[in-house]
This record gives C-alpha cells, sequence and structure tokens, in this order.
C-alpha cells in the first residue's frame, strides 16, 4: 500500500523546492508547503502541522539511542525515521497506518513499566474506554517515562455522546465519522490526572508563516508518573 510513495513523493516535491521553509522530519528546504482545509503537508515526506511539531518534540528532548518507544498509529514520515534508527514498536488496528504490532490501547499486549516513551496522537478521540486506555498507558510506561498526548480540542467543556453512532452525526458533533468525543483540554488533563499521571499542558502559539510549517496555534500534553 506505501510501497512506492515515498519515490513518488520525491517527482512532486520538485515542484516545491525553493528556500523559503523547511520540513523538521525529511529536511528538505520548499517554497512553500501543500495547502489543505485545515493544515499544510510537506510534499517530500507527507508530514502535517502537528507532525512536524512533535518530531521537533521529541528530538529536541525525548529520542536517545536506549529510548524504548510505543508508538500509536504513526505518521508514515515519522514511523520511517524512528524505526530505522531507534528502539521502537508501532501500532495499529485499522490498517491505515505503518505497524509492527496491533495492539488494543484499552489492553496493551506489554508488562507494566516496559516503555520509556509513548506517543500517543490522535488517538484517544477514538476510544470509547477512554479511561481504560489511559490506565493501560499508565501501567506500560516506565516511573521515569513520558507519554505525549495530543486529540483535537475545543472550547468549554468535553462533548460525548454514545448514543450518537451514525458516521455523519459523528462527523458534525465531533469532527471526524469516527470520532466518539471531542475534548476540551482541560477535560483531557483532569482524566489523565485521574489515571494517575502528572500533566504538563504545553501551548505554542507562532505567526502562521512560521520556516517550518508549524500549526499557529497547537497544544500537546506531557504526561508522566509522579515521583
Amino acid at each position: 500500500m506505501f510501497t512506492y510513495e515515498y519515490k513518488l513523493r520525491y517527482v512532486y516535491y520538485l515542484f516545491y523546492k525553493g528556500n523559503t521553509y523547511q520540513c523538521t522530519i525529511c529536511k528538505k528546504k520548499l517554497s512553500d508547503f501543500v495547502t489543505l482545509k485545515n493544515d499544510r503537508l510537506c510534499p517530500r515526506c507527507g508530514s502535517l502541522q502537528r507532525t512536524r511539531r512533535l518530531y521537533k518534540i521529541l528530538t529536541d528532548e525525548f529520542l536517545t539511542s536506549e529510548t524504548k518507544i510505543l508508538h500509536f498509529s504513526p505518521s508514515r514520515s515519522i514511523y520511517r525515521l524512528l524505526k530505522n534508527n531507534h528502539n521502537y514498536l508501532s501500532s495499529d488496528l485499522s490498517e491505515h497506518f505503518l505497524s509492527d504490532v496491533s495492539f488494543d490501547i484499552t489492553k496493551i499486549d506489554s508488562a507494566d513499566e516496559t516503555f520509556d516513551l509513548i506517543i500517543c496522537y490522535h488517538i484517544l478521540e477514538h476510544i470509547e474506554d477512554d479511561y481504560k486506555a489511559m490506565q493501560e498507558l499508565f501501567r506500560v510506561l516506565k516511573t521515569t517515562g513520558t507519554c505525549i498526548i495530543q486529540t483535537p480540542f475545543k472550547e468549554g467543556d468535553t462533548h460525548e455522546d454514545f448514543t450518537i453512532t451514525a458516521p455523519e452525526i459523528r462527523e458534525q458533533h465531533f469532527g471526524q465519522s469516527d470520532h466518539v468525543r471531542i475534548y476540551a483540554v482541560k477535560g483531557l488533563q483532569t482524566r489523565l490526572e485521574h489515571a494517575g499521571f502528572c500533566i504538563e499542558v504545553r501551548e505554542f502559539a507562532l505567526e502562521y508563516e512560521n520556516e517550518s510549517g508549524f500549526s499557529p496555534k497547537e497544544k500537546v500534553l506531557i504526561c508522566k508518573k509522579p515521583i
């Protein structure tokens, strides 16, 4: 499914070569990113705004040759780099992502305190029993480890209603047909704290025209076990 994607993207990238922007993942210099409805895509590696921010956080703070990583439904651009260079395990149930295993996030098939780093990006909004998933993330994370979490967010309160099952109605309420809720940042933070985590909410605000094509407004939750 993904065999020729990276090679084909090279041809696409040639139309976007330049010196105005640079992708944090593939490091290519660009005249522009590809404009999508609510995002900007790197023509070379396919990274999105949130992916480029995530990779910068990882490389600035968390990646070493010894870091044991569990990554749920990874972007292909990050998967290709981490799979080649790190002690890395990726998991996906949907068959839409490159993965090594197919863990159910509500019952992860790993021993307690296995991973130094867990990446859970845009996953929990798909999971009905999100508290069970949070407990499992807490269980398999090492005492000194970090779990990095992001979901779509809204202002106000977290909105969920399990009587809403039709894909088109879910899209209206939660922003995507396979989402079961949309979190408020505080709501997600409270649930994670209830599962045992200590939370740092990081907020990023930049001009839209920043060199790396990051989102101008973004929030990421850095989750750790209490010491």
